[in-house]
């Protein structure tokens, strides 16, 4: 059996141990994908008005009790709970794909490209309520990050088994030609059929990526490759030389790689620059195991199981960990039949050993800890020039005006935070949100006894010299149990017009839609949840990732499949508001390659932001109300009728700015306005 430490984790290579404690640097073995494996067909289930048969709630105040507390247990019958959200479909996994974990997702026209521990699914979502399956591409490699740019396709491969060919036999050898550890290109101009026509290597592997289209260069396309696996032997690819010395520039470690894609010929893609980012920084404080997880602890070494120090928290080691190695250890010694106490007294012994060689340390080191060597995710705001890099310990932000180049400007830390997982900009760049990935995907981190502040999101002002200034944190509200991977994760925001919304999944904590137009005060306005997997054990499964595309909310559920949402008006959130979200069209979305949304001039877009102004007070009731009115006789107007009385209201409102007390907002109603009535030409 093959043990990689991945320095970051993702739930198909977790621990699913309940109550097994967490760390930041995360020891895994290359099997875990296979636990939600359960018996099913592929299809679509249209989920018709409600959920489950259960009414969807509408309100402006969250419903009390939390109807997501003591959901009923389940993989395809497991009890729901929505608000101010429907799900549409659930679409289970083709057969080569059910069982293995569900991961990212990346968008292109009609289409939605799923990664999967197996490979990766394209559906098509031309029908939201019955989506269908365009391909399955059979291709292990772990979990297959996946971006898609014109006729391009990306994925990423970590794992040493990962082969070139996309066999499902592994590689067995130490070095091999056969191994692929990187990015794999696919040409996917006949999207039923991808062509693979390049394959870039990398020491690391290629646990994410993120795809930059910079704006400057339209002949070539940039991929930033996050590896977090152990380097893999000179002898298999050369250069690949391995140091724990951050100085040490020869080392595979503490960079990123930056792959050059020609458009025109995407067979010569390369490794052009290999940016570290990662020096002069020592490793933050990180705070303990919560009440919870000492418990367990407490709880396994009474039992007598094996525990490990890893980077300062002790966490338990699951049976399919170390089974394996007590079966080595008797056969090193020549024995057969079940492990004696001798055999466990020497697995005690040699794993701090163990352990500190998979994470890149020995009992001699000495002085401040180096800080991290990789980043889980980087989201690339090609449009602002900046990048939000989550990286293990710290939050980034990168300068991106030099493709090959990027540059860390600032970078901050926080003892609540365990591992800086993801990134989210709010739309015009002056914020910018990270998520806190404790336990690695795989525990649950949204129990009761839980602290708010952990697994959470911190959200940060950047300030006029491009630092970053701590508002506030979001954690979805709802404690979960025991048996339900718990934590932030990927999310996207929602082109909601004047204001900071995302979407964000939470494995299975659900999804939750919140605003964080006042980072101080994030506030939930929407969510979905499902109860646990399994009501027994701990078993993976819920949201990897959820984003919004082109008036779809898509989320990648790690062992159900395929969800899409539609959100539903209510006090918090208007129909205006969700249909100037719905005006923004993208041809492609990678989330990671984050786009900068542009409104059209429509009367929704004016309209919505009438509704903000009404829900802060902006302007008076009655001067609300003639607004409305206005915008009702000029829609019925055409032509110059139309675009005169636009233009009187666009004025009108100039001069309704000085006496409000939202005037930013009445600046952004009369900017619609004009629009509207430029557009009447």
């Amino acid at each position: 059996m093959e043990f990689v430490h991945e320095a970051h984790s993702r739930p198909g290579h977790s621990w699913t141990r309940p109550g097994a404690v967490p760390t930041t640097i995360k020891v895994s073995l290359l099997i875990g994908a296979s636990a939600v494996a359960a018996c099913g067909h592929s299809g679509s289930m249209s989920a018709g008005p409600t959920p489950s048969g259960m009414g969807v709630m509408q309100s402006a105040s969250a419903p009390s009790p939390d109807p997501r507390v003591g959901l009923r247990a389940g993989l395809w019958d497991a009890g729901q709970a929505a608000w101010n959200l429907r799900l549409v479909s659930t679409t289970k996994p083709s057969e080569k794909f059910m069982g293995s974990t569900n991961s990212d997702i990346a968008f292109t026209g009609p289409y939605v490209i799923q990664g999967n521990y197996n490979g990766y699914q394209i559906w098509d979502i031309s029908n939201p309520a019955q989506p269908t399956l365009k391909v399955g591409n059979y291709c292990p490699a772990s979990q297959s990050d996946v971006s898609v740019y014109k006729n391009l396709l990306f994925v990423s491969a970590e794992g040493n088994t990962g082969r070139i060919d996309c066999g499902g036999e592994g590689v067995k050898d130490t070095v091999s030609k056969e191994r692929i550890r990187g990015v794999r290109i696919f040409d996917i101009t006949d999207i039923a059929h991808p062509r693979n026509v390049a394959n870039v290597q990398t020491c690391r592997g290629s646990h994410t990526h993120s795809l930059l289209v910079d704006p400057k260069d339209p002949n070539n396309v940039y991929v930033y490759v996050s590896g977090s696996a152990p380097p893999r032997s000179p002898s298999e690819l050369s250069g690949c030389y391995s140091s724990n010395d951050p100085n040490d520039p020869n080392s595979v470690k503490f960079r990123i790689e930056v792959i050059k894609v020609p458009l025109a010929h995407p067979e010569q893609a390369a490794i052009v620059s290999s940016p570290r980012i990662f020096n002069d920084l020592t490793a933050p404080a990180t705070h303990g195991a919560a009440p919870a997880d000492i418990a367990e602890i407490n709880a396994a070494r009474a039992r007598g199981d094996f525990i490990a120090n890893v980077m300062g928290q002790e966490m338990v080691l699951p049976p399919n960990f170390t089974k394996p190695m007590l079966d080595s250890v008797v056969k090193a010694r020549g024995g057969s039949g079940a492990p004696t106490g001798a055999d466990s007294a020497a697995l005690r012994a040699a794993i701090p050993g163990m352990i500190a060689k998979m994470i890149g340390q020995t009992a001699a080191s000495t002085g401040p800890k180096p800080g991290p060597t990789q980043c889980p995710d980087i989201t690339l705001y090609p449009a602002i020039g900046y990048a939000g890099g989550a990286c293990e310990g710290y939050g980034f932000l990168l300068d991106i005006s030099n493709p090959t180049n990027p540059v860390r400007v600032a970078a901050a830390s926080d003892s609540n935070f365990s591992y800086w997982h993801s990134a989210t900009f709010n739309n015009d760049g002056t914020k910018v949100l990270f998520s806190d990935e404790w336990g690695g995907g795989g525990q649950p981190k949204c129990r009761a006894t839980d602290p708010k502040q952990w697994g959470a999101d911190a959200i940060f002002n950047i300030d006029a010299n491009k630092k970053l200034v701590f508002q506030g944190y979001y954690k979805m509200p709802a404690p979960q149990t025991s048996q339900e991977n718990c934590v932030a994760h990927n999310g996207s925001l929602i082109p909601i017009p004047g204001r900071d919304v995302m979407v964000q999944a939470w494995y299975q904590g659900g999804i939750s839609v919140f605003d964080w137009t006042d980072g101080a005060h994030a506030k939930e306005i929407a969510f979905f949840d499902r109860g646990p997997v399994d009501a027994s054990r701990m078993a993976m499964g819920g949201s990897w990732s959820v984003y919004w595309y082109n008036g779809k909310i898509v989320s990648s559920e790690i062992a159900r499949g395929l969800d899409v949402f539609e959100l539903l008006p209510s006090p918090l959130l208007t129909q205006n508001e969700i249909d100037a979200a719905r005006s923004v069209h993208l041809d492609y979305l990678n989330t990671q390659g984050q786009p900068k949304f542009v409104w059209p001039p429509t009367f929704a877009l004016a309209r919505a932001y009438v509704d903000q102004l009404q829900r802060s007070n902006g302007l008076a009731s009655g001067r609300i109300s003639a607004v409305r009115d206005a915008l009702t006789s000029a829609e019925k107007a055409s032509g110059g009728q139309r675009r005169d009385a636009l233009t009187q209201l666009a004025t009108q409102l100039d001069s309704d700015v000085r006496g409000s007390s939202d005037s930013k907002k009445v600046t952004m109603l009369a900017s619609a306005v004009r629009d509207l009535a430029n557009a009447s030409r």
